[in-house]
């Protein structure tokens, strides 16, 4: 969810992510690009971008104004899960081996 409480984000089998206006539970898009299921998805504390992590390996950051991709980190091991920390650069993401990898947004 969006820091305003405007805007949440889903993360699906269907290996993408929706976002969701909640006053009125309306889908605003579909954010497409994973190849693997959507385990993960977070905001950021500005609520500008959500970061989504996946069994195809990678972990992708979204601006959620667009929809666009902006970038793809690819791990070894499927992706489980994903936090940003609240400077809003450091990403943190768990591996099904059992990493932690620890990413910085500049």
């Amino acid at each position: 969810m969006t820091p305003d409480g405007k805007l949440a984000v889903s993360a699906s089998e269907d290996k993408t992510l929706k976002v969701w206006e909640l006053a009125s539970g309306r889908e605003l898009r579909t954010l497409t690009g994973h190849s693997g299921v959507v385990w993960g998805v977070t905001v950021t504390p500005d609520g500008q971008l959500a970061v989504s992590a996946s069994l195809d390996k990678t972990l992708k950051v979204w601006e959620l104004d667009s929809g666009h991709e902006l970038l793809a980190f690819t791990a070894d091991a499927y992706l489980y899960c994903c936090a940003v920390a609240p400077d809003g650069k450091t990403i943190l993401a768990g591996d099904q081996g059992g990493k932690i990898h620890c990413l910085r947004l500049e």
